[in-house]
């Protein structure tokens, strides 16, 4: 019976959001926050079915996480159709790279002087909320690749970049708390020194070629088989599981960050397809598919690359949208087996600090002299969203570092992405309707 009722439950849900999919994106709410309650409600508060431990299954957690995460990035990458030159990137890269070293050092010193935490709790908590959410922003990023509205774009690649980027941050952390529980007196200074400095430019440089080159390669391989040979043609899922694979694999053997790998190699896709489709739009490069012969589409020289990118595309949508419940679903019924208070004055006045007063201060600062408005500026200050990635690196401290200075860290960044899931749901919605109608006056 236990079996059958789980059958129940997940069809049930899955067929539940597939209809009323549409009429959410008019409300102010998100299917994240569904997904809360559904995995909450399948606790022991509610129908007792599933009990998952932030702590005891923090493997569990990273693993399937880590992969949520990777495919999102593929999927994000894929999205982002402008030339690799082109000004529209430097938001984004700015959002990605000096919005995060901001973040870090401001998250940090609210943390020891408010939050009374250690420096090495200070710097590790700092790391896991300082990544925006590739998962659950998929309200205000970009949809169609032909949408080049700067705020959506410098919000998906922000998303896109640093996740990666966190790492270096999360392991300076682990690394003082683990000095701290051996008493050797580690100070940060002895932490952050050339070496480390180092390691992270390889970790974001040589992951960026790695992904860019695996991408560009295998991209153009199926290409020529297909255009040349009328082989490889089908199974596109197949080839991105396996691009996504490949990227994640040769960055971690290489010891560079397999998240911006990833994340390369969809840009990198996207950019092969961008350059042998020309101005046009893929679907119009693609036209009119015969339902009857798909396979002369996917082998036209002129329409197999843009056929194969949007078939790609479509496929890596779908499996984030599946993600997105499976991860969702078990920060709810994280929360409803928790042990501790969740919304405590720190937690409270943590989410304040990021949502108010941090973020838009990071986005202000990296920001200086950059064509972005200020509405759009406002909006990028306000939509930090943190999510999944917050979530992976929690689950990631807990595996890696010692549990009893990252437990304490389990309630504050869980009341974190649990506002943020609420808060950021209910005014996606009317802040994007507005901001659409404002650029639509302005033209």
């Amino acid at each position: 019976m236990h079996e059958t009722l789980w059958f129940l439950i997940v069809g049930a849900v899955l067929v539940f959001m597939g209809v009323a999919a549409t009429t959410l994106r008019r409300l102010p709410v998100s299917a994240a926050m569904f997904y809360v309650v559904i995995g909450y409600a399948l606790g022991p508060p509610g129908l007792d079915l599933l009990r998952l431990d932030m702590i005891a299954d923090a493997h569990l957690l990273r693993t399937v996480t880590e992969v949520a995460l990777l495919v999102s990035l593929f999927a994000i990458g894929l999205r982002l159709r402008v030339g690799m030159l082109d000004k529209l990137w430097m938001v984004p890269l700015r959002l990605g790279f000096l919005a995060m070293l901001a973040t870090v050092p401001l998250l940090t010193i609210f943390s020891v002087y408010v939050l009374h935490l250690g420096w090495g709790p200070a710097v590790l908590l700092a790391a896991i909320l300082a990544p925006t959410d590739p998962v659950l922003a998929h309200d205000v990023q970009v949809h169609d690749p032909d949408d080049h509205d700067l705020l959506r774009f410098a919000l998906s690649g922000e998303g896109g970049l640093n996740d990666g980027i966190a790492l270096p941050f999360a392991m300076v952390g682990l690394a003082l708390c683990a000095a701290h529980a051996a008493n050797m007196g580690t100070q940060a200074g002895d932490v952050l020194n050339l070496k480390l400095a180092g390691t992270a430019i390889w970790g974001v440089l040589g992951a960026i070629a790695i992904g860019a080159l695996l991408g560009w390669v295998t991209t153009h391989a199926v290409a020529w088989l297909r255009t040349r040979h009328a082989h490889a043609l089908g199974l596109e899922g197949f080839f991105a599981l396996g691009l996504i694979g490949l990227s994640f694999g040769a960055a971690q053997l290489a010891q560079t960050y397999g998240f911006l790998a990833v994340f390369a190699a969809g840009v990198s896709m996207r950019r092969v397809e961008h350059r042998a489709s020309g101005e046009n739009s893929p679907r119009e490069t693609i036209g009119t598919v015969d339902s009857e012969d798909v396979e002369a589409t996917a082998s036209d020289p002129e329409k197999a690359h843009a056929f194969m990118t949007e078939s790609v595309l479509g496929f890596t949508i779908e499996l984030e949208r599946i993600a997105e419940v499976i991860i969702m679903a078990m920060v709810g019924n994280v929360l409803a087996t928790l042990d501790a208070p969740l919304f405590t004055w720190q937690a409270l006045a943590l989410t304040v600090a990021l949502f108010v007063l941090v973020r838009p201060a990071s986005v202000e600062l990296s920001l200086l002299g950059s064509a972005a408005a200020p509405t759009q500026r406002r909006l990028m200050s306000w939509f930090g969203i943190r999510g999944v990635g917050s979530f992976y690196y929690l689950a990631y401290s807990l595996e890696h570092g010692p549990t009893a200075d990252v437990k304490p860290l389990v309630p504050l960044a869980l009341a974190v992405v649990t506002a943020s899931v609420v808060i950021h749901g209910v005014s996606a919605t009317p802040l994007m309707n507005r901001y659409r109608r404002l650029r639509r006056s302005e033209s």
